[in-house]
């Protein structure tokens, strides 16, 4: 299960046609392996973070859950908006500035 589905990212990103569904997918893809990497997120808290939302589910699950949704958007509308010049430093910076308030192991 991915946590952005392709209707959002279009929705996000604005785009109405399905010619660059394959692209879009692909960018979501990478831009989860991003934030997951970026944020030092554990393979359970992931599978957590990526699971259907339960009412149940601890506080700091949502938490994350949020926080990742926002920094998935963000990488992936950065990488579909600048494929052709993307500065990967700028990129990485936002992310883990995105990240700081989750990124496990960090004191």
């Amino acid at each position: 299960m991915a946590l952005i589905t392709l209707e959002e990212a279009k929705e996000y990103l604005r785009v109405s046609t399905s010619d660059e569904d394959a692209l879009i997918s692909s960018l979501i893809s990478a831009a989860e392996i991003l934030t997951r990497d970026t944020g030092r997120i554990s393979d359970e808290t992931w599978a957590a973070v990526i699971a259907e939302p339960d009412p149940e589910e601890p506080e700091e699950i949502s938490s994350i859950r949020s926080v990742c949704w926002v920094a998935v958007l963000y990488a992936m509308a950065y990488l579909f908006e600048h494929r052709e010049e993307a500065d990967h430093h700028d990129l990485m910076i936002t992310m883990r500035n995105l990240l700081c308030a989750i990124r496990e192991g960090v004191v």
